[in-house]
Protein backbone atom coordinates (compact mmCIF):
# COMPACT_ATOMS: atom_id res chain seq x y z
CA UNK A 1 0.00 0.00 0.00
CA UNK A 2 1.28 3.36 -1.12
CA UNK A 3 2.16 5.78 2.01
CA UNK A 4 -0.22 8.64 0.62
CA UNK A 5 -2.55 5.74 0.86
CA UNK A 6 -2.04 5.65 4.71
CA UNK A 7 -2.01 8.70 6.07
CA UNK A 8 -5.57 10.74 5.76
CA UNK A 9 -6.42 12.66 3.19
CA UNK A 10 -5.97 16.31 5.95
CA UNK A 11 -2.21 15.22 6.42
CA UNK A 12 -1.95 14.89 3.08
CA UNK A 13 -2.82 18.59 1.97
CA UNK A 14 -1.33 20.30 5.27
CA UNK A 15 1.98 18.21 3.83
CA UNK A 16 1.96 19.73 0.60
CA UNK A 17 0.56 23.22 1.81
CA UNK A 18 3.35 23.83 4.29
CA UNK A 19 5.85 22.32 1.56
CA UNK A 20 4.93 25.02 -1.33
CA UNK A 21 3.35 28.16 0.69
CA UNK A 22 4.31 29.98 3.34
CA UNK A 23 1.81 31.12 5.90
CA UNK A 24 1.49 34.28 7.93
CA UNK A 25 -1.46 36.32 9.92
CA UNK A 26 -2.00 40.04 9.97
CA UNK A 27 -2.37 42.14 12.84
CA UNK A 28 -5.85 41.49 12.95
CA UNK A 29 -5.47 37.99 12.83
CA UNK A 30 -6.59 37.44 9.51
CA UNK A 31 -4.36 34.67 8.06
CA UNK A 32 -2.71 34.76 4.13
CA UNK A 33 -1.02 32.07 2.30
CA UNK A 34 2.25 32.97 -0.11
CA UNK A 35 3.34 30.31 -2.84
CA UNK A 36 7.02 30.03 -1.90
CA UNK A 37 8.85 32.90 -3.98
CA UNK A 38 5.53 34.62 -5.04
CA UNK A 39 4.84 38.35 -3.48
CA UNK A 40 0.76 37.89 -3.81
CA UNK A 41 -0.58 36.65 -0.68
CA UNK A 42 -4.09 35.24 -0.69
CA UNK A 43 -6.47 35.12 2.77
CA UNK A 44 -6.87 31.58 3.23
CA UNK A 45 -10.66 32.02 3.82
CA UNK A 46 -11.37 33.78 0.73
CA UNK A 47 -13.93 32.39 -1.56
CA UNK A 48 -13.14 35.40 -4.34
CA UNK A 49 -13.37 35.12 -8.14
CA UNK A 50 -9.94 36.45 -7.83
CA UNK A 51 -8.93 32.90 -6.88
CA UNK A 52 -8.85 31.40 -3.77
CA UNK A 53 -6.22 29.33 -1.45
CA UNK A 54 -8.33 26.36 -1.25
CA UNK A 55 -8.71 26.71 -5.58
CA UNK A 56 -4.60 26.94 -5.76
CA UNK A 57 -4.54 24.05 -3.46
CA UNK A 58 -6.93 22.12 -5.24
CA UNK A 59 -5.32 22.47 -8.51
CA UNK A 60 -1.51 21.89 -7.26
CA UNK A 61 -2.35 18.47 -5.36
CA UNK A 62 -4.32 17.72 -8.85
CA UNK A 63 -0.92 18.58 -11.09
CA UNK A 64 1.53 17.09 -8.65
CA UNK A 65 -0.43 13.92 -8.89
CA UNK A 66 -1.55 13.62 -5.22
CA UNK A 67 -5.63 13.26 -5.83
CA UNK A 68 -8.49 14.89 -5.82
CA UNK A 69 -9.88 15.69 -2.23
CA UNK A 70 -13.54 16.46 -0.86
CA UNK A 71 -14.45 19.43 0.81
CA UNK A 72 -14.03 17.64 4.56
CA UNK A 73 -10.55 17.09 3.75
CA UNK A 74 -9.72 20.48 2.83
CA UNK A 75 -11.98 21.76 5.50
CA UNK A 76 -10.28 20.19 7.97
CA UNK A 77 -6.76 20.78 6.36
CA UNK A 78 -7.05 24.47 6.75
CA UNK A 79 -8.40 24.35 9.79
CA UNK A 80 -5.36 23.14 11.15
CA UNK A 81 -3.45 25.71 8.92
CA UNK A 82 -5.06 28.37 10.12
CA UNK A 83 -4.50 27.47 14.35
CA UNK A 84 -0.95 26.83 13.62
CA UNK A 85 -0.48 29.97 11.41
CA UNK A 86 -1.79 32.22 14.05
CA UNK A 87 1.56 31.56 16.17
CA UNK A 88 3.48 32.45 13.07
CA UNK A 89 4.73 36.37 12.36
CA UNK A 90 3.16 38.97 11.83
CA UNK A 91 3.55 40.55 8.57
CA UNK A 92 1.50 43.38 6.90
CA UNK A 93 -0.47 43.25 3.05
CA UNK A 94 -0.66 46.02 0.58
CA UNK A 95 -2.50 47.04 -2.41
CA UNK A 96 -1.42 48.65 -5.50
CA UNK A 97 1.47 50.62 -3.15
CA UNK A 98 3.77 49.63 0.11
CA UNK A 99 6.46 50.39 1.99
CA UNK A 100 9.58 48.48 1.48
CA UNK A 101 13.56 48.40 3.05
CA UNK A 102 16.10 50.81 2.95
CA UNK A 103 13.35 53.54 2.12
CA UNK A 104 12.34 52.29 -0.74
CA UNK A 105 8.49 52.06 -1.89
CA UNK A 106 6.99 49.10 -4.05
CA UNK A 107 3.94 49.53 -6.79
CA UNK A 108 2.25 46.35 -8.06
CA UNK A 109 1.86 46.32 -11.52
CA UNK A 110 -1.15 43.72 -11.10
CA UNK A 111 0.92 40.86 -13.30
CA UNK A 112 0.65 37.71 -12.69
CA UNK A 113 4.55 36.42 -12.43
CA UNK A 114 4.61 39.41 -9.68
CA UNK A 115 6.50 41.87 -11.27
CA UNK A 116 6.40 45.28 -9.32
CA UNK A 117 8.42 48.91 -9.27
CA UNK A 118 10.78 49.27 -6.55
CA UNK A 119 11.37 53.43 -6.21
CA UNK A 120 13.93 55.09 -4.06
CA UNK A 121 15.43 58.26 -4.28
CA UNK A 122 18.86 56.86 -6.06
CA UNK A 123 16.47 55.21 -9.19
CA UNK A 124 13.52 53.02 -9.91
CA UNK A 125 13.28 49.47 -11.53
CA UNK A 126 10.52 46.67 -12.46
CA UNK A 127 11.76 43.62 -10.40
CA UNK A 128 10.07 40.89 -8.31
CA UNK A 129 10.09 41.31 -4.58
CA UNK A 130 11.44 39.40 -1.83
CA UNK A 131 7.86 37.83 -0.40
CA UNK A 132 9.17 38.77 3.25
CA UNK A 133 9.53 42.86 1.94
CA UNK A 134 6.40 43.00 0.35
CA UNK A 135 2.95 41.27 0.27
CA UNK A 136 0.53 42.23 -2.38
CA UNK A 137 -3.15 41.84 -1.90
CA UNK A 138 -5.38 41.32 -4.94
CA UNK A 139 -9.07 42.01 -5.51
CA UNK A 140 -10.94 41.92 -8.41
CA UNK A 141 -10.57 45.92 -8.36
CA UNK A 142 -6.63 45.19 -8.98
CA UNK A 143 -6.23 46.27 -12.97
CA UNK A 144 -2.90 45.24 -14.53
CA UNK A 145 -0.47 47.96 -15.24
CA UNK A 146 2.07 47.79 -18.47
CA UNK A 147 5.84 47.68 -17.42
CA UNK A 148 6.77 51.45 -17.68
CA UNK A 149 9.36 52.96 -20.38
CA UNK A 150 12.54 53.81 -18.55
CA UNK A 151 14.79 57.06 -19.88
CA UNK A 152 11.40 59.41 -21.36
CA UNK A 153 13.16 62.31 -20.88
CA UNK A 154 9.53 63.56 -19.02
CA UNK A 155 7.72 62.83 -22.83
CA UNK A 156 5.49 61.00 -20.46
CA UNK A 157 4.08 64.00 -18.75
CA UNK A 158 3.61 66.05 -22.11
CA UNK A 159 1.57 63.28 -23.36
CA UNK A 160 -0.90 62.93 -20.89
CA UNK A 161 -1.26 66.83 -20.59
CA UNK A 162 -2.39 67.07 -24.24
CA UNK A 163 -4.83 64.53 -23.64
CA UNK A 164 -6.32 66.72 -20.81
CA UNK A 165 -7.85 69.92 -20.78
CA UNK A 166 -6.83 71.22 -17.50
CA UNK A 167 -7.34 75.19 -17.82
CA UNK A 168 -3.70 76.48 -16.93
CA UNK A 169 0.02 75.23 -16.21
CA UNK A 170 -0.72 75.45 -12.20
CA UNK A 171 -3.67 72.98 -12.19
CA UNK A 172 -1.68 70.73 -13.95
CA UNK A 173 0.98 71.12 -11.36
CA UNK A 174 -1.31 69.98 -8.68
CA UNK A 175 -2.84 67.36 -11.10
CA UNK A 176 1.17 66.17 -11.56
CA UNK A 177 1.67 66.46 -7.64
CA UNK A 178 -1.40 64.45 -6.64
CA UNK A 179 -0.29 61.29 -8.96
CA UNK A 180 2.98 61.48 -7.15
CA UNK A 181 1.23 61.76 -4.40
CA UNK A 182 -0.56 58.27 -5.13
CA UNK A 183 3.06 56.15 -5.39
CA UNK A 184 3.74 57.14 -1.74
CA UNK A 185 2.19 54.71 0.81
CA UNK A 186 2.53 57.38 3.94
CA UNK A 187 1.63 60.27 2.03
CA UNK A 188 -1.99 61.56 2.64
CA UNK A 189 -3.15 63.38 -0.55
CA UNK A 190 -5.85 65.75 -0.89
CA UNK A 191 -8.79 64.37 -2.94
CA UNK A 192 -8.79 65.83 -6.13
CA UNK A 193 -12.19 67.83 -7.97
CA UNK A 194 -12.27 68.01 -11.29
CA UNK A 195 -14.58 70.40 -12.28
CA UNK A 196 -15.67 72.57 -15.57
CA UNK A 197 -18.22 73.14 -17.51
CA UNK A 198 -20.81 70.49 -19.07
CA UNK A 199 -18.61 68.85 -22.02
CA UNK A 200 -15.27 70.02 -20.17
CA UNK A 201 -13.98 65.97 -20.12
CA UNK A 202 -14.39 66.24 -16.58
CA UNK A 203 -14.89 62.40 -16.85
CA UNK A 204 -12.56 61.51 -19.31
CA UNK A 205 -9.64 63.54 -17.24
CA UNK A 206 -10.68 61.37 -13.78
CA UNK A 207 -9.89 57.98 -15.82
CA UNK A 208 -7.39 58.92 -16.98
CA UNK A 209 -5.61 59.92 -14.03
CA UNK A 210 -6.81 56.95 -12.05
CA UNK A 211 -5.56 54.54 -15.34
CA UNK A 212 -2.12 55.49 -14.58
CA UNK A 213 -1.89 53.99 -11.14
CA UNK A 214 -4.93 51.43 -11.22
CA UNK A 215 -4.73 50.19 -15.00
CA UNK A 216 -6.75 50.50 -18.04
CA UNK A 217 -9.66 48.45 -15.96
CA UNK A 218 -10.03 51.73 -13.25
CA UNK A 219 -12.96 53.38 -13.60
CA UNK A 220 -15.04 56.04 -11.95
CA UNK A 221 -18.50 54.69 -9.93
CA UNK A 222 -21.08 56.36 -8.48
CA UNK A 223 -20.94 57.82 -5.03
CA UNK A 224 -22.45 54.96 -2.76
CA UNK A 225 -25.36 55.45 -0.72
CA UNK A 226 -24.17 54.81 2.64
CA UNK A 227 -20.78 54.58 4.90
CA UNK A 228 -20.62 51.29 4.94
CA UNK A 229 -20.52 50.34 1.08
CA UNK A 230 -18.23 53.45 0.63
CA UNK A 231 -15.63 51.80 2.96
CA UNK A 232 -16.00 48.35 1.09
CA UNK A 233 -15.33 49.77 -1.61
CA UNK A 234 -12.22 51.84 -0.58
CA UNK A 235 -10.77 49.05 1.19
CA UNK A 236 -10.71 47.07 -2.09
CA UNK A 237 -8.46 49.13 -3.77
CA UNK A 238 -5.94 52.25 -3.90
CA UNK A 239 -7.99 55.11 -5.71
CA UNK A 240 -11.36 55.12 -5.67
CA UNK A 241 -13.46 57.53 -8.25
CA UNK A 242 -16.46 58.87 -7.44
CA UNK A 243 -18.02 60.73 -10.67
CA UNK A 244 -20.68 63.31 -11.08
CA UNK A 245 -21.58 64.44 -7.75
CA UNK A 246 -23.95 66.73 -7.18
CA UNK A 247 -24.71 67.02 -3.63
CA UNK A 248 -22.85 65.92 -0.69
CA UNK A 249 -24.36 64.67 2.40
CA UNK A 250 -23.30 65.52 5.88
CA UNK A 251 -22.03 62.04 6.15
CA UNK A 252 -20.60 61.39 3.05
CA UNK A 253 -18.33 64.13 3.51
CA UNK A 254 -17.42 63.33 6.84
CA UNK A 255 -16.54 59.78 5.16
CA UNK A 256 -14.30 61.21 2.35
CA UNK A 257 -12.33 63.60 4.87
CA UNK A 258 -12.09 59.75 7.09
CA UNK A 259 -10.79 58.32 3.94
CA UNK A 260 -8.06 60.87 2.64
CA UNK A 261 -6.58 61.18 6.28
CA UNK A 262 -7.39 57.98 7.77
CA UNK A 263 -9.90 56.02 10.00
CA UNK A 264 -10.53 52.79 10.99
CA UNK A 265 -13.93 50.86 10.94
CA UNK A 266 -15.12 48.40 13.61
CA UNK A 267 -17.82 45.98 12.83
CA UNK A 268 -19.09 42.77 14.40
CA UNK A 269 -18.00 39.66 13.11
CA UNK A 270 -20.54 37.50 10.83
CA UNK A 271 -21.76 34.40 13.10
CA UNK A 272 -19.61 36.00 16.28
CA UNK A 273 -20.83 37.46 19.79
CA UNK A 274 -17.91 38.93 20.54
CA UNK A 275 -15.56 39.03 18.09
CA UNK A 276 -15.55 42.36 15.38
CA UNK A 277 -13.80 42.87 11.77
CA UNK A 278 -11.65 45.94 11.73
CA UNK A 279 -10.35 48.14 8.32
CA UNK A 280 -8.87 50.77 8.95
CA UNK A 281 -7.74 52.57 5.51
CA UNK A 282 -6.25 55.68 4.32
CA UNK A 283 -7.05 55.99 0.02
CA UNK A 284 -6.27 58.25 -2.59
CA UNK A 285 -10.19 59.86 -3.52
CA UNK A 286 -11.01 61.55 -7.02
CA UNK A 287 -14.20 63.59 -7.14
CA UNK A 288 -15.33 64.60 -10.31
CA UNK A 289 -18.57 67.46 -11.17
CA UNK A 290 -20.08 71.01 -12.25
CA UNK A 291 -20.96 71.67 -8.17
CA UNK A 292 -21.20 70.01 -5.15
CA UNK A 293 -23.26 72.57 -3.15
CA UNK A 294 -22.17 73.77 0.13
CA UNK A 295 -18.46 72.36 0.99
CA UNK A 296 -18.15 71.78 4.52
CA UNK A 297 -14.65 73.21 6.07
CA UNK A 298 -13.33 69.97 7.23
CA UNK A 299 -13.47 68.94 4.13
CA UNK A 300 -12.37 72.03 2.32
CA UNK A 301 -9.15 71.43 4.06
CA UNK A 302 -8.91 67.87 2.25
CA UNK A 303 -9.98 69.18 -1.56
CA UNK A 304 -7.98 70.02 -4.71
CA UNK A 305 -9.79 71.63 -7.27
CA UNK A 306 -8.83 70.83 -10.24
CA UNK A 307 -10.59 73.20 -12.93
CA UNK A 308 -11.00 71.78 -16.66
CA UNK A 309 -12.04 73.77 -19.94
CA UNK A 310 -14.34 72.65 -23.10
CA UNK A 311 -11.68 71.49 -25.33
CA UNK A 312 -11.49 72.88 -29.23
CA UNK A 313 -11.21 70.05 -31.31
CA UNK A 314 -13.27 67.00 -30.03
CA UNK A 315 -12.20 63.59 -30.61
CA UNK A 316 -14.17 59.91 -30.40
CA UNK A 317 -13.79 57.62 -27.57
CA UNK A 318 -12.03 54.95 -29.53
CA UNK A 319 -9.46 57.24 -30.90
CA UNK A 320 -8.44 58.65 -27.89
CA UNK A 321 -8.34 55.44 -25.14
CA UNK A 322 -6.18 54.03 -28.13
CA UNK A 323 -3.56 57.07 -27.85
CA UNK A 324 -4.17 56.55 -24.43
CA UNK A 325 -3.51 53.22 -23.95
CA UNK A 326 -0.33 53.39 -26.42
CA UNK A 327 1.27 56.25 -24.39
CA UNK A 328 0.62 54.42 -20.83
CA UNK A 329 3.74 52.82 -20.21
CA UNK A 330 5.35 56.36 -21.32
CA UNK A 331 3.33 58.28 -18.70
CA UNK A 332 3.83 56.24 -16.09
CA UNK A 333 7.78 55.75 -16.59
CA UNK A 334 7.99 59.61 -16.61
CA UNK A 335 5.76 59.97 -13.62
CA UNK A 336 8.14 57.15 -12.09
CA UNK A 337 11.65 59.42 -13.29
CA UNK A 338 9.58 62.86 -11.48
CA UNK A 339 8.88 61.16 -8.54
CA UNK A 340 12.87 59.86 -7.77
CA UNK A 341 13.33 63.25 -8.47
CA UNK A 342 10.96 65.07 -6.34
CA UNK A 343 12.12 62.18 -3.31
CA UNK A 344 15.53 63.10 -3.75
CA UNK A 345 14.81 66.80 -3.30
CA UNK A 346 15.43 68.92 -0.26
CA UNK A 347 12.58 71.41 0.95
CA UNK A 348 11.26 73.00 3.92
CA UNK A 349 7.89 71.36 5.06
CA UNK A 350 5.08 74.45 5.90
CA UNK A 351 3.79 74.40 9.24
CA UNK A 352 0.45 76.60 8.15
CA UNK A 353 -1.06 74.31 5.94
CA UNK A 354 -3.68 71.07 7.50
CA UNK A 355 -2.07 68.25 4.79
CA UNK A 356 1.44 69.08 5.48
CA UNK A 357 2.61 66.26 3.74
CA UNK A 358 1.45 66.95 0.41
CA UNK A 359 2.30 70.41 1.11
CA UNK A 360 5.81 69.22 1.78
CA UNK A 361 5.90 66.87 -1.44
CA UNK A 362 4.93 70.42 -3.81
CA UNK A 363 7.52 71.95 -1.89
CA UNK A 364 9.76 68.94 -3.52
CA UNK A 365 8.29 69.41 -6.43
CA UNK A 366 8.80 73.14 -6.51
CA UNK A 367 12.67 72.40 -6.08
CA UNK A 368 13.16 69.59 -8.69
CA UNK A 369 11.34 71.64 -11.38
CA UNK A 370 10.31 74.89 -10.31
CA UNK A 371 7.34 74.51 -11.26
CA UNK A 372 5.47 76.38 -8.50
CA UNK A 373 2.89 73.81 -7.23
CA UNK A 374 3.39 75.31 -3.29
CA UNK A 375 1.74 78.50 -4.43
CA UNK A 376 -0.48 76.92 -6.54
CA UNK A 377 -1.74 74.93 -3.47
CA UNK A 378 -2.14 77.86 -1.36
CA UNK A 379 -4.42 79.48 -4.17
CA UNK A 380 -6.82 76.56 -4.74
CA UNK A 381 -7.01 76.35 -0.43
CA UNK A 382 -7.94 80.31 -0.84
CA UNK A 383 -10.35 80.03 -3.39
CA UNK A 384 -12.39 76.81 -1.38
CA UNK A 385 -11.95 78.95 1.63
CA UNK A 386 -14.00 81.53 -0.69
CA UNK A 387 -16.69 78.77 -1.14
CA UNK A 388 -17.15 77.68 2.25
CA UNK A 389 -18.61 81.03 3.06
CA UNK A 390 -20.35 81.83 0.30
CA UNK A 391 -22.31 78.90 1.43
CA UNK A 392 -22.33 79.64 4.89
CA UNK A 393 -24.47 82.36 6.11
CA UNK A 394 -23.05 82.36 9.79
CA UNK A 395 -19.56 82.74 8.35
CA UNK A 396 -20.20 85.62 6.75
CA UNK A 397 -22.17 87.44 9.49
CA UNK A 398 -18.89 86.51 12.00
CA UNK A 399 -16.95 88.41 9.04
CA UNK A 400 -18.59 90.98 9.49
CA UNK A 401 -18.79 91.40 13.08
CA UNK A 402 -15.11 90.94 13.50
CA UNK A 403 -15.07 93.92 11.40
CA UNK A 404 -16.04 95.76 14.39
CA UNK A 405 -13.30 94.62 16.27
CA UNK A 406 -10.23 96.53 16.00
CA UNK A 407 -6.63 95.01 14.83
CA UNK A 408 -4.96 93.33 18.20
CA UNK A 409 -7.97 93.40 19.73
CA UNK A 410 -10.48 90.45 21.12
CA UNK A 411 -14.04 90.28 22.55
CA UNK A 412 -15.50 87.08 24.97
CA UNK A 413 -19.20 86.43 25.55
CA UNK A 414 -20.67 82.97 26.12
CA UNK A 415 -21.81 81.14 23.80
CA UNK A 416 -25.46 82.05 24.37
CA UNK A 417 -24.34 86.27 24.29
CA UNK A 418 -22.93 85.12 21.08
CA UNK A 419 -26.01 83.99 19.67
CA UNK A 420 -28.29 86.18 20.63
CA UNK A 421 -25.25 89.23 18.92
CA UNK A 422 -25.08 87.20 15.75
CA UNK A 423 -28.77 86.69 15.63
CA UNK A 424 -29.28 90.23 15.62
CA UNK A 425 -26.60 91.40 12.98
CA UNK A 426 -28.46 89.44 9.90
CA UNK A 427 -31.94 89.49 11.21
CA UNK A 428 -32.31 92.54 13.43
CA UNK A 429 -34.55 92.00 16.66
CA UNK A 430 -36.85 90.01 14.85
CA UNK A 431 -35.69 86.61 15.09
CA UNK A 432 -38.31 84.60 12.77
CA UNK A 433 -36.16 85.86 9.76
CA UNK A 434 -33.46 83.90 10.59
CA UNK A 435 -32.61 81.34 8.06
CA UNK A 436 -33.14 77.63 8.29
CA UNK A 437 -29.90 76.03 9.12
CA UNK A 438 -29.59 79.05 11.72
CA UNK A 439 -28.12 77.75 15.28
CA UNK A 440 -30.19 77.25 17.76
CA UNK A 441 -28.68 77.00 20.97
CA UNK A 442 -25.72 78.27 22.05
CA UNK A 443 -24.04 74.66 22.21
CA UNK A 444 -24.73 74.48 18.52
CA UNK A 445 -22.97 77.76 17.64
CA UNK A 446 -20.04 76.88 19.54
CA UNK A 447 -20.14 73.21 17.76
CA UNK A 448 -20.28 75.26 14.63
CA UNK A 449 -17.64 78.04 15.30
CA UNK A 450 -15.18 75.45 16.07
CA UNK A 451 -16.02 73.58 12.41
CA UNK A 452 -15.73 76.87 10.97
CA UNK A 453 -12.00 78.17 13.29
CA UNK A 454 -9.68 77.19 9.71
CA UNK A 455 -11.88 79.19 7.05
CA UNK A 456 -12.58 82.31 9.83
CA UNK A 457 -8.71 81.91 11.04
CA UNK A 458 -7.71 82.33 7.18
CA UNK A 459 -9.52 85.51 6.48
CA UNK A 460 -7.77 86.92 9.83
CA UNK A 461 -10.63 86.33 12.63
CA UNK A 462 -9.26 83.51 15.59
CA UNK A 463 -12.29 81.99 17.57
CA UNK A 464 -10.81 80.01 20.88
CA UNK A 465 -12.81 79.11 23.64
CA UNK A 466 -12.15 78.61 27.34
CA UNK A 467 -13.82 78.87 31.26
CA UNK A 468 -13.10 81.05 34.05
CA UNK A 469 -14.69 81.70 37.10
CA UNK A 470 -17.63 82.89 35.32
CA UNK A 471 -18.29 79.84 33.05
CA UNK A 472 -17.43 78.52 29.25
CA UNK A 473 -16.89 81.41 27.12
CA UNK A 474 -15.99 82.06 23.08
CA UNK A 475 -13.34 84.28 21.98
CA UNK A 476 -13.44 86.55 18.77
CA UNK A 477 -9.98 87.95 18.06
CA UNK A 478 -8.34 89.86 14.97
CA UNK A 479 -4.61 89.53 15.24
CA UNK A 480 -2.38 92.81 14.65
CA UNK A 481 -1.16 92.96 11.40
CA UNK A 482 2.50 91.53 11.31
CA UNK A 483 4.96 94.62 11.59
CA UNK A 484 6.88 95.86 8.03
CA UNK A 485 10.28 96.36 8.40
CA UNK A 486 10.92 99.16 6.18
CA UNK A 487 14.67 99.49 4.78
CA UNK A 488 16.06 102.92 6.00
CA UNK A 489 17.42 105.39 3.09
CA UNK A 490 20.53 105.57 2.26
CA UNK A 491 21.52 109.14 2.22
Amino acid sequence: MAEDEKNPAREIITAYAQAHFRYFRTADGTVYAQRNGHPVARPIRSQGTTGSHRQELLVGLYKDGRGVFNGTSMKEALDLIEALALTEEVQAVHIRVAPGFDGATWLDLGRSDGLSVRIHPTGWDTVVPDPREVCWRRTQLTGELPVPVKDTDGKGIDLLLRLTNFTDAQTECLAIAWLIGCLGPGVPVPAPFLTGPQGAGKSTAGRMMVRIVEGMSGDLRRAPKDEENLVAAVAAGWVTALDNLSHMTPDLSDAMCCIVTGAESVKRALFTDGDVHRSAYRRPLLLTGIDVGVIRPDLAERLLPLRLERPKVRRTEAELWAEYAEVLPMVLGSLLDLTVKVRAAEAETPTDLRMADFAHLCAQLDAATGFGALAAYRTSLDDLNDDVIEGDLLAQTVLRHAETIEPGGAQRMTSTEWLHCLGRLYGGDDFRTLPKGWPTTGKVLSDRLKRLQPTLAARGVLIDSGRDHGGRYLLMARPAPAPTHEQPELG
